[in-house]
């Protein structure tokens, strides 16, 4: 009788020992530790294609899958748009209203694993529009995280620049291509 007592104590210390314990075939918190932005705008236009792009600094960390901080935020001047060509950037600036709008925005929230890569809810602000999309995957690679969106002027409410009495017409379509650079 003493003997099953003294198996059965052991059992349940056992149990909640072993219960409480962490599983160690999770992994722990993957971290995003971002040191820089890239953002390029790129289309076409009947005389060739185009490739504007704001490169800057920032810092901030992501804690994917976690319900520590799982947001990334961040402002862009669209000011420091550059195409190449001070013409082409002088016109960039004036489609995207800059002088109304000097900012636009990007939020990434509720990052998560997905395959080799991450899924998250993706929210930018641009002129006075907001676009919104749910599962937006970014890519992996070695040194960044990238994410590409296509979609209109017209989606955004924005005319595209035409130039010498129809000549030069910029087409509808434009993609945006984000580039979170990591430690």
């Amino acid at each position: 009788m003493l003997s099953r007592l003294y198996i059965l104590i052991t059992g349940l210390a056992i149990f909640f020992f072993l219960g409480s314990a962490k599983p160690t075939f999770f992994p722990e918190d993957t971290i995003l530790i971002i040191n820089k932005i890239k953002i390029e705008i790129t289309g076409a236009s009947t005389i060739g294609k185009y490739n504007c792009s704001n490169t800057f600094t920032t810092k901030d960390t992501v804690y994917v899958n976690s319900s520590k901080k799982n947001t990334f935020n961040t402002e862009i001047k669209m000011s420091n748009f550059d195409c190449g060509n001070k013409i082409m950037t002088k016109d960039l600036q004036g489609t995207v209203k800059v002088k109304q709008f000097p900012n636009s925005s990007v939020s990434i929230t509720d990052v998560k694993p997905y395959g080799k890569n991450y899924i998250c809810r993706l929210s930018f602000f641009i002129t006075d529009k907001t676009l919104k999309y749910k599962d937006f995957v970014l890519y992996k690679t070695d040194d960044k995280i990238q994410g590409t969106l296509g979609l209109k002027f017209s989606d955004i409410a924005l005319e595209p620049p035409v130039k010498m009495a129809g000549l030069i017409k910029v087409k509808d379509d434009i993609v945006i291509n984000f580039s979170l650079y990591k430690n």
